[in-house]
C-alpha cells in the first residue's frame, strides 16, 4: 500500500540525515558556538516567565517583525515574512509558485534543501554546475539554463553551502535580469560577510532576499525571515501555516536583537577564528583548504582519503562533515565549522594525528 500511495519521487530519496554528535566536538552543522553570555541568561529567562503560553502566539509576530526590520535595516517600504527557519520559507516559496511542468533552478554543488523542497513541491530541480576548481558562477551555463527551462523560482545561496565561496555580484545581476521568475537571494550566513543584497531589493522587482538568526548563534529557535516587494510577500504569506513562530522564540529573538552587539561580537570571533584556522589548513601539505566568506571551511583531502580521515576524526572525539560522494564535483572533500579557538585547535591537533603529522603550533590559543 505505501508504494502504490506515496509519490515515487518521494520514495526515491533519503530522509535528511543528522548524525548524533554525542561525546564529540560538534563541527559539522555551521552553528555559533558560542552560548548565550552567563550575564543575559537570567534577564532572558525574566522574559520568558512573562509569556502567556496558554494562548496562541502573535500570529503577524509584530513585535519580532519590529525588531528585525530596525536591527537588520529593512527598508518600511519592503514586505517580511517570518518562517520556522529558512528551510520553511524555502518550502513556502516552493508551494506558492508550483505547477505542472513548472521548474526550480539553483547551483550545483549547493545547498540540498533546494532540491528536495523541489521535490516535496513538485517542481523539476535544474542544478546548474559551478566552475572547477574555485566553484565561481558559470554564467553562460546560467543563462543556457534560465533560457531553456524558464524557471519560477531561483535560488542563489550567498556565500555558497557547502563551497564558501561568494558568487560574482554582476553576474547575479544579470541572472536576476534574466530570469522569467522570482529569484531568491539566500544569506543563511550574512553574519560572517559584508556583502549583501538586501540593501538592493527593490532594484529588480522579482528579487527577495532569504536570511535566517540560526547562523548569528540562535539555531535552537528556528528563526528565519524572507525580505522583498510587498506584492510578492503577500502571496507568499498564504502558504504560511498559522501560528507558525511560536511565543517563546518570537520573545527569545525578540530579546536578541535588543542585544545584538552581543551576537555581533561573536561571530566577529569567528571571523578571527576562520582567517586563523585557514592559515594553519593551508600549512598542511597536500590539503586544500577553500576560501571561505561562512562560518566554514571546505577542505580537499589528498586523493581517495577523504572518508579515512573524517572516521579517523571521530575516533579523536571530533565530527565534521563528509561531502565526499555527495556531489562528483566534492569528490575528496570534507567540511569543517569554525568553532571556538580551543575547539579549532582541538581539531588541527585531532587532524595532525589522523594525517600522523607532527603537532600543529598552538596558534589558536587566544580567544
Amino acid at each position: 500500500m505505501v508504494e502504490s500511495l506515496i509519490r515515487p519521487s518521494i520514495r526515491a530519496i533519503k530522509t535528511y540525515h543528522v548524525p548524533d554528535a554525542r561525546g564529540l566536538t560538534k563541527l559539522d552543522a555551521m552553528e555559533n558556538p558560542y552560548a548565550l553570555p552567563a550575564e543575559l541568561r537570567e534577564p532572558w529567562l525574566d522574559t520568558l516567565r512573562e509569556q502567556a503560553l496558554h494562548l496562541y502566539p502573535d500570529p503577524q509576530a509584530s513585535a519580532l517583525q519590529a525588531a528585525l526590520r530596525d536591527t537588520m535595516n529593512i527598508a518600511p517600504d519592503m514586505g517580511l515574512v517570518l518562517g520556522n527557519g529558512s528551510d520553511e520559507l524555502i518550502q513556502m516559496l516552493a508551494l506558492a509558485l508550483a505547477g505542472s511542468g513548472r521548474s526550480l533552478l539553483s547551483f550545483d554543488p549547493g545547498f540540498v534543501m533546494y532540491r528536495m523542497i523541489a521535490t516535496f513541491a513538485g517542481l523539476e530541480y535544474h542544478g546548474v554546475a559551478l566552475r572547477t576548481p574555485d566553484f565561481s558562477l558559470d554564467l553562460d551555463a546560467a543563462l543556457a539554463a534560465i533560457e531553456a527551462h524558464q524557471p519560477v523560482l531561483t535560488f542563489i545561496a550567498y556565500p555558497n553551502n557547502p563551497t564558501g565561496n561568494l558568487f560574482d555580484t554582476q553576474a547575479i545581476a544579470r541572472i536576476i535580469e534574466a530570469s522569467p521568475g522570482l529569484v531568491v537571494i539566500d544569506e543563511a550566513y550574512a553574519p560572517f560577510t559584508d556583502h549583501s543584497f538586501l540593501p538592493r531589493l527593490g532594484d529588480w522587482p522579482n528579487l527577495l532576499v532569504l536570511r535566517t538568526m540560526s547562523k548569528m548563534g540562535l539555531a535552537g529557535l528556528r528563526l528565519g525571515y524572507l525580505a522583498g516587494p510587498p506584492e510578492w510577500i503577500a502571496e507568499i504569506d498564504k502558504t504560511r501555516l498559522p501560528y507558525n513562530i511560536n511565543v517563546l522564540t518570537q520573545a527569545s529573538a525578540v530579546f536578541a536583537l535588543h542585544h545584538a552587539e552581543v551576537f555581533a561580537a561573536q561571530t566577529q570571533a569567528i571571523r578571527t577564528e576562520r582567517e586563523r584556522l585557514a592559515q594553519a589548513l593551508t600549512a598542511i601539505e597536500g590539503l586544500h583548504a577553500y576560501p571561505s566568506e561562512a562560518n566554514f571551511i571546505l577542505l580537499r583531502m589528498p586523493s581517495g582519503t577523504a572518508t579515512q580521515v573524517f572516521e579517523g576524526l571521530k575516533t579523536q572525539g571530533i565530527l565534521i562533515k563528509n561531502l565526499d560522494g555527495a556531489h562528483p564535483q566534492l569528490h575528496d572533500c570534507l567540511r569543517v565549522t569554525v568553532g571556538t579557538a580551543e575547539e579549532n585547535q582541538r581539531f588541527l591537533n585531532a587532524l595532525h594525528a589522523v594525517l600522523q603529522l607532527s603537532p600543529p603550533a598552538n596558534r589558536l590559543s587566544r580567544s
